[in-house]
């Protein structure tokens, strides 16, 4: 099955988008894909921000884009913007890496003034890497994410039923299956 990088741009160690995307990324594996989170965070600071590209981090991070088949981008809507720490990482890429990829840009934020976000703040950037095909993105709003004392995360039934919808439009771009296998018992 396809190679997947699945990136958080969120800044938050507890981040709600980063949790949503882990779970996206267990539905992924469950359709029999290779996926390889990401989280932008861990990433050196100085060589993110310095544009160290011979930092081993930082050239670590390219060559996962390198041998992806498909990318998902999730973001934390700021100021009607995908996040600066996922631009930083956009930024530090080659301008084609992700030439020949499918891509799924996902957002989440505090207002649905945000959902155009994906469309005009996100997409244009996906589409100048190189972008062979971004599938239809989601945006989910922070309400729709409860993660409770114990960092158990429960999403919206809307939301849970949209976002298997966008993951598996994904997987089938990918060439992949749609359906997840039932567990055994």
């Amino acid at each position: 099955m396809a190679v997947i990088v699945s990136v958080s741009g969120s800044p938050s160690a507890t981040s709600r988008t980063a949790r949503l995307l882990r779970c996206l990324d267990d539905r992924l594996r469950l359709q029999g894909h290779d996926v390889i989170s990401l989280d932008v965070r861990t990433l050196p600071a100085e060589a993110l921000l310095g544009a160290d590209l011979r930092h081993p981090a930082i050239a670590d991070a390219t060559a996962l884009f390198e041998r992806a088949h498909g990318v998902v981008i999730g973001t934390p809507i700021y100021k009607s913007a995908y996040s600066g720490l996922l631009k930083s990482l956009l930024d530090l890429l080659p301008q084609y890496a992700l030439i020949d990829k499918i891509v799924l840009p996902l957002a989440t934020g505090g207002s649905t003034a945000h959902a155009l976000a994906i469309d005009y703040a996100l997409r244009p950037v996906l589409s100048s890497m190189g972008a062979a095909h971004i599938v239809p993105g989601w945006f989910t709003l922070d309400t729709d994410i409860i993660v409770d004392d114990d960092g158990a995360l429960t999403v919206a039934p809307t939301a849970v039923e949209a976002l298997a919808h966008v993951t598996d439009h994904f997987s089938t771009a990918l060439g992949g299956r749609t359906t997840v296998p039932e567990p055994a018992g």
